[in-house]
C-alpha cells in the first residue's frame, strides 16, 4: 500500500560542546564575486596590516577568499600593500605587471614550487589589481611585495643590476663581495653544509657590508618617484641576501634558529615597505596559517621556541594587526609528496576527530566567518581556548603520516582574530604543465 502521508525530515540536531557554539556565532559567507563576501571583512578594514593565513599551500578556495578580500580592503579602505610569502625579486616581477613599473630582466617563480603562485585563482587576482591601478597615479596604486628570503641569486642579481645603473664603483665592490656565495647561489642549501662543516669560510661580513652600505645609501639620498622603488628593491634584496646567508648555515644546526630567521626577515622586510610607503601605508599579507597565527598560542611557540610573522606583528602594532586563520575539513589539494618534486593532487582526509577542524566540521556549516576578537562572541572564544590539534599543510603533504606530519597542537581562539572556512575544498589550477616538474608558462605573468 502506497504511503499517503508525505514524507517529513526530521530536523537535524543542533551540534552540543564547541561545534554548537561555532554554529551559533558562525556568519555564512556568500560567492566570492558577491560584494557582500568582501564587505563582511570590512571590520578589520581599520587595522594597519591584516594577515590572511591558508591551511595548505594549494588550496583554491584559500586564493579565492583572500582575493575577495583584498579587493574589498584596497578598493573601500585605501590599503596600498600586498605582500606575500614569496621572494622579494619574484614578487617585484609581479608588481611591475600590476603597477605597470618599468621591465626588469629575469622571470618569476621558476623554482619549486611553482604552483604556489603560478596559478589560475591567483593570476586573476593580479589582473584585477593591474585594472585597479590604471590610470592611477604611482603613490595611488596598491603594489606587490615579497616577505620570504630563499631565491638568493636572484637578490644578488638585483643589488648589482641597481648599482650598474646607478653606480658602478660600487657594483664592482658588490660583485666582489658576493662573489663568496656565488658558487653557491642556485643551491644556496650547499652553502650552509659547508659553512658549518668548516670546509668553507662564511659570507656573513661580505653580505652585511653590502647591506650595511644600501642602507646608508638609502637614508643619504631619500629619492623620490621611481628612484623609491628602484632603491628599495635593491636595499631589500641586500637584506635578502644577508637573512638567507644567515638562515642557510642555521638549517644545519637544526632547533628554532632558521624558523625564526626566516620569520624575523619577513616582519622586518614588511616594516621596511610600510616605511618606505609612508604614514598611511596599509598592508594585506598572504601567508601560510603558521606564519599568520600568533606563535605564542601554538606548540610552535609554547615547545619549539618558535617566533612567527603574526607574533611579532601583535607585538610590533597590537590590535592594529588582524590574524585571520583558513580552514578545512576535506577535499583535493595541489601538492608534492617530496621538496621539489612534481605537483600532484592529493585527496585531504577528513580531520582528525580531535582536531579544531573537526570542531568546525561539526557546526554543520559549509562555509562561514567565526569572529574571534576580545569582546566578540566571549562563548564560542572561550570554547576554542582549549589546546587542539590543527592541521598545517605546506608545499608538502603526506596523508599516510597526517597526524605526526601535519598537526600540531594551538588555541584557536588566542592564535587568530578569525577564522574562515570551508568545509570541503578544490585544488588550485596551475599555470602550464607542473605536473612533470618542469613546463612551466614561460610567458607568465605579462601573456596569460
Amino acid at each position: 500500500m502506497p504511503d499517503i502521508y508525505p514524507h517529513v525530515e526530521e530536523p537535524r540536531p543542533f551540534p552540543r560542546g564547541p561545534a554548537g557554539q561555532i554554529a551559533a556565532a558562525a556568519e555564512r559567507l556568500p560567492d566570492f564575486d558577491d560584494p557582500a563576501f568582501g564587505k563582511l571583512f570590512d571590520r578589520f578594514g581599520d587595522a594597519r596590516v591584516v594577515l590572511l593565513g591558508e591551511s595548505s599551500h594549494g588550496t583554491a578556495e584559500f586564493y579565492q577568499a583572500r582575493a575577495a578580500i583584498t579587493r574589498w580592503l584596497v578598493e573601500k579602505r585605501g590599503f596600498n600593500i600586498v605582500a606575500l610569502e614569496a621572494d622579494w625579486p619574484d614578487a617585484r616581477v609581479l608588481d611591475i605587471r600590476v603597477r605597470g613599473r618599468p621591465p626588469l630582466s629575469g622571470k618569476a617563480f621558476t623554482r619549486f614550487p611553482g604552483w604556489m603562485w603560478k596559478n589560475r585563482e591567483f593570476d586573476a587576482f593580479l589582473g584585477w589589481l593591474a585594472q585597479h591601478n590604471r590610470g592611477r597615479s604611482r603613490t595611488d596604486q596598491t603594489g606587490i611585495y615579497g616577505l620570504d628570503l630563499y631565491n638568493l641569486a636572484g637578490s644578488m642579481r638585483a643589488v648589482i643590476d641597481y648599482l650598474d645603473r646607478v653606480d658602478p664603483t660600487a657594483a664592482g665592490v658588490a660583485r666582489e663581495r658576493y662573489g663568496c656565495l656565488n658558487p653557491w647561489a642556485q643551491e644556496p642549501q650547499t652553502y650552509g653544509r659547508m659553512a658549518v662543516s668548516g670546509r668553507y669560510a662564511g659570507c656573513e661580513g661580505a653580505v652585511t657590508s653590502m647591506l650595511s652600505d644600501l642602507l646608508a645609501r638609502q637614508l643619504r639620498e631619500r629619492p623620490r618617484g621611481d628612484g623609491d622603488d628602484a632603491l628599495l628593491d635593491a636595499t631589500q634584496s641586500a637584506r635578502l641576501v644577508r637573512d638567507a646567508e644567515a638562515y642557510y648555515r642555521a638549517m644545519y644546526y637544526g632547533g628554532a634558529e632558521a624558523w625564526n630567521l626566516r620569520d624575523t626577515h619577513m616582519f622586518d622586510t614588511l616594516q621596511a615597505v610600510l616605511e618606505a610607503k609612508g604614514r598611511h601605508a596599509r598592508a594585506v599579507v598572504w601567508a601560510h596559517n603558521s606564519h599568520v597565527g600568533d606563535a605564542r598560542a601554538t606548540e610552535m611557540g609554547l615547545v619549539r621556541d618558535e617566533v612567527n610573522l603574526g607574533q611579532l606583528c601583535r607585538q610590533q602594532w597590537g590590535e592594529q594587526a588582524r590574524l585571520i586563520g583558513f580552514g578545512t575539513h576535506t577535499g583535493t589539494v595541489a601538492c608534492a609528496s617530496d621538496w621539489d618534486g612534481p605537483m600532484e593532487v592529493k585527496t585531504v582526509r577528513p580531520s582528525l576527530p580531535e582536531s579544531q577542524e573537526r570542531q568546525s566540521h561539526n557546526a554543520g556549516l559549509d562555509r562561514f566567518l567565526l569572529d574571534l576578537r576580545a569582546g566578540k562572541n566571549s562563548a564560542v572564544r572561550r570554547a576554542l581556548a582549549d589546546p587542539r590539534l590543527e592541521r598545517f599543510i605546506g608545499v608538502i603533504y603526506r596523508p599516510e603520516t597526517e597526524r605526526w606530519s601535519h598537526y600540531v597542537e594551538c588555541r584557536l581562539s588566542e592564535q587568530y582574530d578569525a577564522w574562515v572556512w570551508f568545509d570541503e575544498t578544490t585544488a588550485v589550477t596551475p599555470l602550464g604543465d607542473q605536473t612533470a616538474g618542469a613546463g612551466e608558462d614561460e610567458t607568465w605573468p605579462f601573456g596569460v
